[in-house]
């Protein structure tokens, strides 16, 4: 293990962190409250980001697998232990704990909270808990290589540690040119949207602030209603397309945008994807529509809720948790699903359940036709037993998360549907769940250690699993004669 190579990504990472606190630094300014909090914050965050630098600063050799999974785990943890101190500082979440759950939802785009409101906080924290969804959504990692000069040849790691789902097709030959493609079909859709919220009429702050949460498939809210308290439908329709948007793999993005080929849009991934969409809506629109004023209300209230869903964004206009039970487990189910592979979104991914529902059918027809030989494939390619087999795994380490985890919180004594999809809406970072985690309710239900078990499922979900369990395995950190052996 190269552990001063790690150290140096994580000094790099800090010191990044730092530059962006400026931004709500220069919020606080704007509406007269106080800079300190950040300014103590970006104080620390620098200090110990230059010391990182200055023990690492003698490194050779280059990013390895193994190197590329520690650095990426450690980079989230490390980006939210300083990262939850402006809450801190300001008073706004006197409690680090809770503190460090509500950064770590940020950051890892899920949106659950602990705060009851947050209208009455300082702009300038509710500025710094918006961007956190932003800078969290493409990736921390996918952000220093964009920005700062790495060795093409060893990022790549970093790359296929931090960017979501099981494929990951090459956008181009050097990976800091890809870093900022990604970015910059970022950066765009992120202000399209600000334009069209603008044009609705939404003040400027939470024109940023809810395209920072839609971006990132975040959630987090400056009002206390979400995004219900505008009362706008013109505003809930531009939020929920683009929550779809961003919910869509970004190669397909750069296939179709810049290299002008129809091939994107012949994604088995996205018309899976855009077909769940469009059937949840319609059911669920049919389930509630006697909770409605009329058929077109009914569809406007589903498609904004699945859209919020299935891209595990969290943005909400009603009190879902009152929806009929039909409704209810569809909704959970989409948050098991989310969005494309690629993608800002959390969940499963799509892609990995097309390639499910391919091996099953496989699967079926050796049991009919023992001889023949069946291959799964996706998008034409076939796929190779390894990335069938990452598949399988996933699934199954995803599954037994969602009971261990469950099993634990459960010691608390909550109800059923409130301690399940607190564990299905962190591990899938989605935000609200049902029950007293609904949408009108928030995660300050639970204690501290379950707040930490749950901040854990949401570097897990976020980061995909096996790079946060990679921390706990001793083969990880072995040297290189005992890797050998």
């Amino acid at each position: 293990m190269n552990y001063r190579i790690i150290t140096s990504i994580l000094g790099r990472i800090l010191v990044i962190e730092a530059f962006l606190l400026l931004a709500p630094l220069v919020t606080a300014l704007i509406y007269g409250e106080s800079p300190m909090p950040f300014v103590w914050t970006v104080l620390l965050t620098l200090a110990a980001g230059g010391l990182m630098l200055l023990t690492g600063r003698r490194a050779s050799g280059g990013i390895q697998r193994r190197e590329g999974f520690v650095s990426v785990a450690l980079s989230w943890i490390v980006i939210s232990l300083f990262g939850a101190l402006p809450f801190v500082f300001s008073g706004a979440i006197p409690n680090y704990i809770s503190a460090l759950f509500e950064i770590i939802s940020g950051f890892t785009t899920t949106g659950a909270s602990i705060l009851p409101e947050v209208e009455s906080l300082p702009k300038g924290v509710l500025f710094w808990r918006s961007l956190s969804h932003w800078i969290g959504g493409m990736g921390v990692l996918v952000f220093m290589m964009a920005v700062l000069p790495t060795d093409d040849e060893h990022s790549m790691h970093l790359l296929r540690a931090e960017v979501p789902g099981p494929v990951k097709g090459k956008l181009l030959p050097r990976m800091r040119s890809t870093a900022r493609v990604l970015y910059n079909i970022y950066i765009v859709l992120t202000v399209v949207q600000v334009i069209f919220l603008l044009a609705g009429r939404m003040p400027l702050f939470d024109a940023l602030t809810t395209a920072f949460g839609t971006a990132g498939t975040g959630g987090f809210a400056v009002r206390n209603a979400s995004i219900g308290a505008y009362g706008s439908p013109y505003l809930e329709m531009v939020t929920a397309v683009f929550m779809v948007l961003f919910g869509i793999n970004f190669n397909l993005y750069y296939v179709v945008i810049l290299k002008r080929s129809i091939r994107g849009f012949k994604s088995q991934e996205l018309w899976c994807y855009l077909a769940v969409i469009a059937l949840a809506t319609l059911t669920i629109g049919l389930n509630i529509l006697p909770m409605c004023a009329g058929f077109l209300d009914a569809l406007r209230l589903s498609f904004f809720q699945v859209s919020s869903i299935i891209t595990t964004t969290g943005f909400g206009t009603t009190n879902f948790d009152l929806w009929p039970s039909y409704s209810r487990i569809t909704l959970v189910l989409l948050m098991l699903l989310g969005a494309c592979a690629g993608s800002t979104g959390g969940g499963t991914k799509v892609s990995r359940f097309v390639i499910i529902l391919r091996a099953i059918w496989g699967e079926l027809r050796r049991q009919l036709f023992p001889r023949s030989v069946s291959r799964v494939s996706l998008d034409g390619e076939r796929l190779d037993d390894a990335t069938i087999r990452n598949t399988m795994v996933f699934y199954l380490l995803y599954t037994l998360i969602i009971l261990g985890a469950s099993l634990l919180l459960s010691l608390e004594g909550l109800d059923l549907e409130t301690t399940v999809t607190s564990v299905i809406a962190c591990l899938s970072n989605i935000g609200p769940g049902l029950s007293l985690v609904g949408p009108m309710g928030n995660f300050g239900v639970w204690s501290g250690g379950s707040k930490l078990l749950l901040s854990l499922c949401m570097l897990l979900g976020r980061l995909e699993i096996f790079p946060v369990l990679l921390l706990f395995t001793p083969a990880a950190w072995a040297g290189k004669r005992r890797q050998r052996k």
